[in-house]
């Protein structure tokens, strides 16, 4: 696999340009057109520097290989990567803007029960220029500009564990940020971890103020080790401390996700001992009804419950939401797409 063009930074390609003996204003072009989500036959610039590119750097390092449509207008990318693997991705609408959520790996290590990522496990990490691309291809193929962005929100959400990937999501987090490129703010982007305590607190340090996210899902460790692993490893306790930790660095306030699953968190008595739980808590709860994956055996809580968890949270005083169902005719829950591609007879090997 050739390397990727798109994790470099305008910095770095001016280097590269007068390295290879252009003139400097070739970067210019070249990290434009990159950020218009053209391959680099389509560059602005010279055959021959073309050519030169194309020896070492991919031409198209992601493409959209299908396109699934939703009934309520969320659309369901499936990305075909140079080394031939499978990443998904979705474009929610909303009136404020449109969201689209990015995939950090191949696949995902973390086993959580309740997510299709997980089936089969990580293969490998994308780069910062793989994740970048999963949104320049989606901007350019909505009809978005650098001016007037299709896409105008971003959720690390995807496939893979972000933390699991620190140093590829950091550098793509200050690429997608940077002044003259795509520059989406740190505020409208969102990243969500299963809770890997050493790496949020590591991230407080970066100074990149975006929304955290937590995949909380349980109200004690022991509930929580049943459909996710990582509590073995990390206890709730020390998820909060670092989640207070980044609040006091950034004073951004911290989400925590929060799905619903059928006989197991659903209840009222756990929305209960969550409200106690996260009392007075500079924090908002984003409930989720599970989105059913057939390889599982979860079922999701039904709506009415849904309702209740809610009213009994808000009640409490704590900020929550019911997050609307989205794209669930099309396979809307991270790894499903890619798994029914890879794996069409829903066997792993």
């Amino acid at each position: 696999m050739k390397k990727v063009l798109q994790d470099l930074t305008k910095e770095e390609l001016s280097a590269l340009v007068e390295g290879l003996g252009e003139k400097k204003f070739r970067a210019g072009q070249i990290f434009l057109g990159l950020m218009q989500g053209k391959r680099i036959d389509e560059l602005p610039i010279p055959s021959s520097l073309k050519a030169r590119l194309l020896e070492t750097y991919e031409n198209e390092p992601v493409k959209i290989a299908e396109t699934l449509v939703s009934k309520d207008g969320t659309k369901k990318f499936l990305f075909a990567l140079a080394d031939g693997n499978l990443i998904e991705g979705v474009l929610m609408k909303y009136v404020y803007g449109n969201t689209q959520c990015v995939s950090t790996q191949v696949g995902c290590r973390m086993g959580c029960k309740f997510c299709a990522s997980t089936l089969g496990g990580r293969v490998r990490d994308l780069t910062s220029g793989e994740i970048l691309s999963q949104i320049l291809v989606v901007n350019r193929a909505e009809g978005g500009t650098l001016k007037a962005r299709a896409v105008t929100n971003v959720v690390l959400m995807g496939s893979g564990e972000p933390f699991d990937n620190y140093e590829n999501v950091v550098r793509f987090l200050r690429h997608v940020t940077a002044e003259g490129g795509i520059c989406i703010s740190a505020r409208n982007i969102s990243l969500s971890t299963c809770g890997l305590v050493r790496e949020m607190k590591r991230f407080s340090e970066e100074g990149i103020p975006l929304n955290l996210t937590v995949s909380l899902h349980a109200t004690c460790d022991e509930e929580r080790a049943r459909t996710m692993p990582i509590a073995n490893k990390y206890k709730i306790p020390e998820i909060l401390d670092a989640c207070a930790g980044y609040f006091e660095k950034t004073g951004r306030r911290y989400i925590f996700e929060y799905t619903l699953i059928s006989g197991e968190n659903a209840d009222e008595t756990h929305a209960l001992a969550l409200a106690k739980l996260l009392k007075g808590r500079p924090c908002h709860v984003n409930l989720i009804r599970l989105n059913e994956v057939k390889e599982r055996s979860l079922k999701a809580a039904a709506e009415r419950d849904a309702q209740r968890f809610l009213e009994v949270l808000e009640g409490q005083g704590i900020s929550a939401t019911l997050r609307r169902s989205m794209g669930s005719d099309i396979a809307g829950a991270c790894g499903q797409l890619r798994y029914s591609r890879i794996f069409p007879d829903g066997k792993i090997p």
